[in-house]
């Protein structure tokens, strides 16, 4: 049952699953568990995509995944957070570079050590970990975990008839139409019956969304498109790319 209402993508399924986080922050270890165990997939992908290789449950990169998604289950907030799997991306995404400053600082300690005892090789192996090295490699498992995110997103699409190209076309060129767009978008995505109407017809309840966002049917019908994207979008666990959305509604 749990693993279901985690799955879901409707406002009810939202609303209790915050209902079980606030348990699980009163104290209820059962709950915990089974938040755990339900986001254990989730947590071994963000695990994969910081560190760039493959994540189980048998590697010290998951259990500090899995430190960092309690830790989100034990300060998440529904009224300033926007969904329970961005806030703990973003806090396991946190604690596991942490987790990989401290392992170059301690090679690069290890390494000192074996520099001063004259061992071969020690110099060169001494730099890995430096700060430059780091810096590096978090800028490019940012942009991996980009170019994933657009790679799924761009599947979701494709199952619409749509592309980004076309997307690129048919967006509204005006502020006022994108925000209403957005705007009608976000009933969708936070209405269980429009979402599940447009997941099983793969289009929109025009007639109802016009009356609803006080719109012409012809307005809804020529953002169509735009309008389905974004409410994907809404509803999708991609963390950079909603990023956007935030921008585009600030």
């Amino acid at each position: 049952m749990l693993l279901s209402i985690i799955q879901g993508f409707n406002k009810k399924s939202d609303t209790t699953l915050n209902e079980l986080v606030l348990e699980a922050k009163k104290g209820d270890e059962k709950v915990m568990n089974e938040l755990l165990i339900a986001y254990t997939p989730f947590m071994k992908k963000t695990a994969s995509l910081v560190c760039k290789r493959f994540i189980n449950e048998h590697d010290d990169e998951f259990s500090v995944a899995l430190k960092g998604f309690h830790e989100a289950v034990l300060h998440f907030n529904p009224k300033e957070n926007t969904s329970l799997k961005t806030f703990s991306h973003l806090i396991m995404r946190r604690r596991l570079i942490d987790y990989i400053r401290s392992e170059s600082t301690r090679n690069e300690t290890f390494f000192t050590l074996k520099e001063e005892n004259g061992e071969a090789g020690a110099v060169d192996q001494h730099h890995v970990f430096n700060e430059i090295s780091i810096s590096s490699f978090l800028k490019e498992q940012q942009a991996a975990e980009r170019r994933e995110e657009i790679k799924e997103y761009s599947k979701l699409l494709k199952d619409y008839g749509m592309s980004f190209q076309v997307l690129a076309i048919s967006s509204p060129k005006h502020a006022d139409s994108r925000k209403t767009a957005f705007q009608i978008a976000k009933i969708i995505a936070e209405t269980p019956k429009y979402y599940t109407y447009l997941m099983e017809k793969k289009k929109l309840p025009i007639k109802e969304l016009a009356s609803i966002a006080k719109v012409s049917r012809k307005t809804i019908e020529r953002h169509r498109r735009y309008i389905i994207a974004v409410t994907l979008l809404f509803n999708s666990d991609f963390v950079y790319l909603k990023e956007y959305i935030r921008e585009e509604l600030i």
